[in-house]
C-alpha cells in the first residue's frame, strides 16, 4: 500500500524532524493502514530524535494539526481513519517560539 505523507513546510518546523523533507511518499506495510498506524510508523522509521515533538502517547501531540486530504482529521475519525492509496496526510505544527 502506498500512503502519501506531506509534512507541510514553514509550519513550526516539523519538517526538521524528518531531515528537512517537506513532502514524503512512503510505503507502509499492511493491507489496511489506519492513521494511528501511520503515525506510529513515521515515529519509528522517519523521526530519529525528539519524538515528543510529534507524538504524545499513542497519538499526535497537542498543537499539531492533522489534515487528511485537506480536511481536519477529527471529521474523518482521527487515528481510526483507514488510509487509502493516494491519500494526503499533512501534519502542521501550530506551536512556535516567541
Amino acid at each position: 500500500m502506498r500512503a502519501y505523507v506531506r509534512v507541510c513546510p514553514c509550519r513550526g518546523g516539523l519538517e526538521l524532524l524528518v531531515g528537512g523533507q517537506k513532502k514524503l511518499s512512503v510505503d507502509v506495510p499492511g493491507e489496511s493502514v489506519s492513521v494511528g498506524m501511520l503515525i506510529d510508523w513515521i515515529r519509528r522509521n522517519l523521526i530519529t530524535e525528539r519524538h515528543e515533538l510529534f507524538v504524545q502517547g499513542d497519538s499526535i501531540r497537542p498543537g499539531v494539526l492533522v489534515l487528511i486530504n485537506d480536511s481536519d482529521w477529527e471529521l474523518e475519525g482521527t487515528t481510526a481513519y483507514d488510509v487509502a492509496s493516494g491519500d494526503q496526510i499533512c501534519f502542521i505544527s501550530t506551536l512556535h517560539g516567541g
